[in-house]
């Protein structure tokens, strides 16, 4: 039997695929604990500097899978208390989400998630929570506003309505829209480029852009200047 999760390293760079092509790679507890897994072995290495998340097939991931609500144990798949958010917060490595297909619900939490997204010129988003009547909890209401905007955000969940990568693109929810065979290529590259900047410096930038989703400007403004000031009198005093 196929693992629903393929977790494969190359040089520096891990690369999460979702592997149920059968079924759109949709959501069950397989899949979750899976990639619950991965992303805890990309944390916990550290020969690896970043990773990548993609799909299996014509689909990124099209949501959760219908046959295993209330028969699956979705909200705690591996019974250690731990969830989608918890397991990507806790990741300190960059991690690019390459949206191959469609990423719908569930799925679309999945991208969100990651640090950026890149995208094929197939792929489509779409926030049906409101349609299919299950309430969000892997952040859909609150990351979806932070990348494309409050009012955009309202008109995707509240009509359900799938769009395009070119629309992601342009209303800022994807960083390039790429030409399907050369997704994973474009993916792998940016990831080698991170792989490539300085580690320690790396981390911190990034503590720093997710810091300010916690508090406010100029306390984030005020928090970078305090990490500078403390990075320039370690190194004068060398």
């Amino acid at each position: 039997m196929e693992q629903p999760v393929l977790l494969t390293i190359e040089n520096q760079t891990a690369i999460i695929t979702l592997n149920r092509p059968e079924r759109r790679n949709s959501i069950n507890q397989a899949l979750l604990s899976g990639l619950y897994d991965s992303i805890e072995k990309i944390s916990q290495d550290n020969n690896i500097r970043a990773a990548v998340i993609t799909g299996n097939g014509k689909s990124f991931c099209s949501g959760i899978d219908l046959d295993a609500i209330m028969v699956e144990n979705l909200f705690d798949p591996r019974g250690d208390g731990t969830d989608l958010p918890d397991i990507f917060g806790a990741c300190k490595k960059p991690i690019i989400g390459a949206i191959n297909g469609h990423a719908i619900t569930g799925g679309f939490e999945i991208a969100l998630n990651c640090d950026f997204l890149i995208a094929s010129e197939n792929a489509s988003f779409a926030d049906t929570h409101a349609k299919v009547g299950i309430h969000p909890g892997w952040g859909m209401t609150q990351l979806l506003q932070r990348a494309v905007g409050r009012l955009r955000a309202r008109q995707m969940s509240f009509t359900c309505q799938f769009i395009s990568a070119q629309t992601a693109y342009d209303w800022g929810l994807v960083n390039e829209v790429v030409v399907p065979d050369m997704l994973l290529d474009r993916a792998k590259k940016l990831a080698n480029q991170i792989c490539a900047v300085n580690q320690d410096m790396l981390g911190a930038v990034k503590k720093l852009i997710d810091h300010r989703d916690t508090t406010t400007l100029d306390d984030a403004f005020s928090h970078e200047r305090q990490g500078f000031q403390t990075f320039v009198k370690k190194h004068l005093n060398k």
